[in-house]
């Protein structure tokens, strides 16, 4: 009778895991990502002018280049914001004790398409002044901070 009740026990077990391969069922687990539109800035930039009436004639500034990244393919846009002393869209730089202005030209490629966080974009920045704008001003500092930003 032992015998019957291992052989029956058996065979439960076999049917049972029959059963359950019978029964099973699968499913599909659907994966997905989004890569996001980023622009960064990795530096902001200078721009320095030397302006001597003596010299005359219109000065160039010289010009450290913002570097920035943008996502491989996002295309960007950049803005400025004309600056602390601006007057419409025209740049002004200020002096620093006195209520004085110099205007000066700022220009930048303004848009583009970006190629990945390991392949900077160096901007095109030319600023000059105007020998006009100098020649009679008052010696001293001048200055302005321009605010760029970058969107994709």
């Amino acid at each position: 009778m032992k015998k019957t009740v291992v052989i029956l026990a058996a065979m439960a077990i076999l049917f049972v895991s029959g059963t359950a391969a019978v029964a099973g069922d699968s499913a599909n687990v659907a994966v997905s990502a989004t890569v996001v539109g980023t622009c960064k800035f990795n530096n902001g930039g200078t721009i320095i002018f030397n302006l001597d009436p003596s010299n005359g004639g219109d000065v160039n500034g010289a010009v450290t280049q913002p570097e920035f990244w943008c996502t491989k393919n996002a295309t960007y846009t950049i803005t400025d914001d004309n600056g602390l002393y601006e007057t419409g869209t025209t740049h002004k730089m200020k002096h620093a004790s006195l209520n004085e202005f110099i205007e000066y030209n700022f220009s930048y490629t303004a848009a583009g398409t970006g190629a990945g966080k390991n392949s900077p974009i160096t901007m095109n920045i030319a600023s000059t002044v105007a020998e006009a704008q100098y020649v009679n001003a008052s010696a001293g500092s001048y200055s302005d901070t321009v605010v760029l930003t970058i969107a994709p």
